[in-house]
């Protein structure tokens, strides 16, 4: 893979991640194709499209403001990148650290396709 597109896919992904904190939903879903599909454990099933992805993201991000995302890892693929994160969140007096994986798709500069996988035990309670 050209490096030079190794080197967009790092800018996209890093700007990505920064648009899951501050509680800013419609600045995450700019990210999203409009029939993009998405998944993580919270929501098995996945969600498709703008509609659904608004609203599950808009009750996700009101949640968690101040979590922060940071790659640990990003592996090209010919439709996108697979990424290991690592995820700081605040649940009170304690600050939790998640690691997990995403499975991202991209089309014309917008995720089709985002799976996430990650233990998400400690979050619940």
């Amino acid at each position: 893979m050209p490096q030079s597109h190794t080197d967009e896919l790092i800018v996209f992904c890093d700007s990505w991640l920064s648009a899951w904190t501050g509680n800013q939903p419609e600045r995450l879903l700019s990210f999203y194709d409009e029939k993009a599909f998405y998944r993580d454990p919270g929501r098995p099933k996945g969600l498709r499209g703008h509609e659904e992805l608004k609203a599950y993201f808009q009750k996700l991000l009101a949640a968690n403001p101040d979590w922060r995302w940071r790659a640990i890892e990003m592996i090209p693929t010919p439709k996108g990148f697979v990424l290991k994160w690592e995820a700081t969140i605040p649940r009170g007096e304690t600050v939790l650290s998640e690691q997990g994986l995403d499975i991202v798709e991209v089309r014309e500069g917008k995720i089709v396709r985002n799976e996430v996988f990650f233990d998400s035990s400690r979050l619940k309670g």
